[in-house]
């Protein structure tokens, strides 16, 4: 057996640099994935470039967030599926736990003064965030599109979906995908064409914001999401804030701060919305639903990678729903501006973005940044957002 085949490593090892990332891991995606190519390409040699990066097509072409599938994924790959569960767990669990305990000290009932302040202050720059995100995704996608007049016409309807419909994006995000699947000929193949249909009918209600809606609203989140990690602010903001009220909008823009600043997968943000709901084991059920398909679809289909990395169908839906999400990014940086309250909060933002936008600043860096003049209006005085 060698090296690299599955089970040849350990799962101590594997647990050990698996949360070693999830605990170094700032800056989203970008960042997970350079980490996991050093480990396991570069260092360990325990899986070769074209296996790496055939693996991380495949996770692309996939819904949820594409670099946790990845960690998933290659755990499995050196380990089996028992270092799939390990090194996934390894890689998830650090951010969780963090965002739970930033969320009960930003969230409480009554947060000293300076804690408001750094809330406010973070949330303030969140929507540059999302800009810088979203045209950070739109130049490759609009290189490889094949029809750039469509390529348009998704991130226009994405864009208009995040800004005004948050809670029913995911039927934006998945009627685009079939869409371009039927220009491209592959839906009404009888052999798949079943598969779509479930994933066409929208949910019922799942009660007045009980455990039932908090696992749907997670769900979507893990298992509907298209484009990277950014995508799940919309399909969270509508039902976390205005539909079962959970959250007030300066908290959602807290949490989504939150999600930001920490290591590990930005999906992890859902944790602070399930803590709003209903404390820890909200939070815990809110993470465990988000992150239980990205398991399911790499324990399950992992060794069928090959099949959706060449998949053709594959490739089509994600041609429609990817640039869609892209579009869904930048428009939830629109609900997410209007939510701030405070005049010095826009001045934030202003700053934010010039520094993400043209000085080309780390987010991490500037959320921090943020922060910290947050703080500084909170101690001289200045209002804060409730």
């Amino acid at each position: 057996m060698s090296e690299g085949a599955a089970g040849a490593v350990s799962l101590r090892t594997i647990a050990l640099q698996w949360t070693r990332i999830g605990v170094t891991g700032f800056g989203g995606p970008p960042t997970h994935i350079a980490l996991l190519r050093r480990l396991v390409v570069e260092e360990r040699h325990w899986v070769d470039q074209s296996e790496f990066e055939d693996g991380l097509a495949a996770c692309n072409l996939l819904p949820g967030p594409a670099s946790t599938q990845l960690a998933i994924f290659l755990a499995r790959r050196i380990g089996g599926p028992g270092g799939a569960v390990v090194g996934g767990l390894g890689f998830i669990v650090p951010a969780v736990a963090m965002i739970i305990a930033l969320s009960a000290l930003f969230f409480a009932q009554a947060p000293p003064r300076w804690v408001r302040g750094a809330g406010a202050g973070a949330s303030a720059a969140v929507a540059a965030v999302a800009v810088r995100a979203g045209l950070g995704l739109a130049r490759p996608s609009f290189d490889r599109a094949a029809n750039r007049g469509r390529w348009l016409g998704y991130v226009v309807l994405g864009l208009a979906a995040g800004a005004l419909i948050g809670r029913y994006l995911v039927l934006v995000l998945l009627g685009c995908g079939v869409l371009e699947l039927a220009v491209a000929g592959g839906l009404f193949d009888r052999s798949r064409a079943h598969s779509w249909t479930p994933m066409l009918i929208p949910a019922a209600s799942m009660g007045a914001g009980g455990l039932g809606a908090l696992a749907w609203v997670a769900f979507k989140v893990g298992a509907l999401s298209y484009g990277g990690g950014f995508v799940i602010v919309p399909l969270m903001q509508g039902d976390a804030v205005h539909t079962y009220h959970w959250m007030t909008s300066a908290q959602f823009l807290s949490a989504v701060a939150l999600g930001q600043v920490t290591p590990g997968p930005v999906v992890a943000t859902v944790a602070a919305v399930g803590y709003a709901a209903h404390g820890v084991a909200g939070a815990a059920l809110a993470a465990a639903v988000a992150f239980a398909p990205s398991f399911a679809l790499v324990l399950l289909g992992g060794g069928r990678f090959e099949l959706v990395r060449t998949s053709s169908r594959a490739q089509a839906f994600l041609a429609g729903a990817g640039p869609a999400a892209i579009g869904a990014i930048l428009g939830a940086a629109i609900p997410l501006a209007a939510a701030l309250r405070e005049t010095w909060q826009f001045a934030v933002l202003a700053a934010a973005a010039a520094a993400l936008l043209l000085a080309r600043r780390g987010v991490v860096a500037t959320l921090v940044g943020a922060g910290a003049a947050g703080v500084a209006a909170a101690l001289v005085g200045a209002p804060m957002p409730r």
